[in-house]
């Protein structure tokens, strides 16, 4: 009995040990498990992973025999971050008006190019060379390129820097359309004079000959309004009340006259007469003068 006992007593660590070895193999990872003793055949392969999730689902692959969908297959990767988008370049601003254009709309780029003192021509409607070098000086001295087109930018910094410009200041040189002729205009040789529109129609029997712009006197010294005839001519008339020159004069109204103005020519509509029908276009006055004769009506209207 007591060599029994202790033979069993020598046994069971030995168990022990056995039992200790397989826990250790697992903690390792897979081991092949046999029986205490070390007989019999070996047990299938036993996977044991120690990194099991909170939730109790392991975090490697499936073992043998086992379908490999599990959370085990999935390995963790960063997320893809896209490449930076470049910035769109902006675009070019775009060109409103440049050299060659014509039309009102040039006239206002012009008149208020005067108004900040890059012009002092004009206006007269067409984009030429002093009006590009205008737009250009205008921006260089604001940082814009200097192109001498005025693009959508060069024209937002000069609509900030001015007012809307007026009839006459978009016309101060002449260009404005003529208006329709009064009717007492419409038979015989007239000199039809229009104050609305500033022009002078030279008509016969309703057809227009000859189109003139023309200037008339301040409100101190009114261009009088009606139906009057020429009294008289003289070429080289020269004003013995303001001694200045009238060349060309056709006198209708007492002193007042249709004649060619060099300051009108200079001036524009900036400045008045003192009571005459300016012209300002010395060739074209040449020609009415030279076509105009004693008697014919002077129609001044508005």
């Amino acid at each position: 009995m007591r060599i029994r006992g202790m033979r069993e007593s020598v046994a069971a660590p030995a168990a022990y040990v056995a039992v200790a070895a397989v826990v250790a193999m697992a903690a390792a990872g897979s081991c092949t498990v046999r029986p205490a003793d070390g007989t019999g055949p070996p047990h299938a392969t036993a996977r044991v992973d120690g990194t099991a999730a909170p939730d109790g689902k392991g975090g490697g692959g499936g073992g043998a025999g086992e379908e490999g969908e599990g959370e085990g297959d999935h390995q963790e990767t960063t997320p893809s971050v896209p490449p930076p988008r470049s910035t769109p370049a902006a675009p070019a601003p775009r060109v409103l008006w440049s050299r060659g254009d014509r039309g009102r709309d040039v006239r206002e780029l012009q008149s208020r190019l005067r108004q900040v003192a890059w012009l002092f021509d004009g206006p007269t409607g067409e984009y030429d060379g002093p009006t590009a070098e205008a737009v250009r000086g205008f921006q260089g001295k604001r940082g814009l390129p200097r192109t001498g087109a005025t693009d959508s930018v060069t024209w937002a910094r000069l609509l900030g820097m001015t007012r809307e410009p007026g009839k006459w200041e978009l016309y101060a040189f002449g260009g404005q359309p003529a208006a329709a002729p009064d009717a007492r205009c419409m038979t015989g040789r007239v000199l039809c004079i229009s104050k609305t529109s500033r022009t002078l129609r030279w008509m016969s029997d309703g057809e227009t000959l000859l189109t003139v712009e023309v200037r008339f006197g301040s409100e101190s010294t009114p261009t009088r309004e009606g139906v009057f005839g020429v009294t008289f001519k003289s070429r080289h008339h020269v004003s013995t009340l303001y001694d200045t020159p009238m060349p060309y004069a056709m006198f209708f109204s007492g002193g007042q006259a249709v004649h060619y103005s060099s300051d009108f020519a200079a001036r524009g509509y900036y400045g008045a007469s003192h009571g005459c029908v300016n012209v300002r276009d010395e060739a074209r006055i040449a020609r009415l003068f030279a076509q105009v004769r004693t008697g014919d009506k002077v129609v001044v209207y508005w």
